[in-house]
């Protein structure tokens, strides 16, 4: 059975171009929601995921309809395959029920991978950094050790957010909130703390 995925932003407002679009493709059954794409939290999209069955394919609009990330697409993916069902995206050329489509998100996958290697090892070269710089100031008050430790890899992390050669952004502030697993507010916080100067 086919089963379409709707969402906008609370911004958006406007399913209408996305239902058509699902109706026209044949969906029997369509889960909508108005939400930031942001929010980790999206009932409908969990509760269609929780129903799926053998040989269901989820239609969407685009990709960016179900995933935060790269990395959140592809964790979603692979937990719809587990349950025996595929994906299309109409706009996106995205079909997992067929071998090029496979194939492709495998192609998508890599990249999740290769992402995740080159954070890690910004994470790492940030702690390293950070503690060859020692402590800024003794503990900042009201800090835990968790946070201090997360504070210094915001700063390195926030400081390397542009190449230097070109000034391309290289880690937005998004990205660095997203694999620290802070709100954008803690971030600034913990950048004041180390006395860093935000741009």
């Amino acid at each position: 059975m086919k089963i379409g995925y709707a969402r906008v932003s609370t911004k958006e407002q406007n399913l209408s171009l996305q239902m058509d679009a699902l109706e026209r493709e044949g969906c029997k059954q369509i889960f909508q929601e108005k939400i930031g794409g942001a929010k980790a939290d999206r009932p409908q999209l969990r509760k269609m995921i929780d129903q799926l069955r053998e040989g269901d394919v989820i239609v969407t609009w685009k990709l960016d309809r179900l995933g935060r990330s790269l990395r959140d697409l592809v964790n979603l993916v692979n937990e719809i395959q587990d349950k025996g069902a595929g994906l299309k995206s109409l706009n996106d050329s995205i079909d997992t029920t067929t071998p090029q489509g496979k194939l492709t998100f495998h192609l998508f996958a890599s990249l999740a991978e290769f992402e995740r290697d080159i954070i890690r090892e910004r994470t790492k070269a940030g702690l390293e950094a950070a503690r060859a710089r020692g402590r800024k100031g003794g503990r900042p008050k009201g800090l835990s050790k968790e946070a201090q430790n997360k504070a210094m890899v915001a700063e390195t992390l926030y400081k390397q957010g542009r190449d230097p050669n070109d000034g391309k952004e290289i880690m937005s502030v998004t990205e660095i909130c997203n694999h620290l697993g802070i709100a954008r507010s803690t971030l600034y916080k913990y950048l004041r703390f180390r006395g860093v100067e935000i741009k």
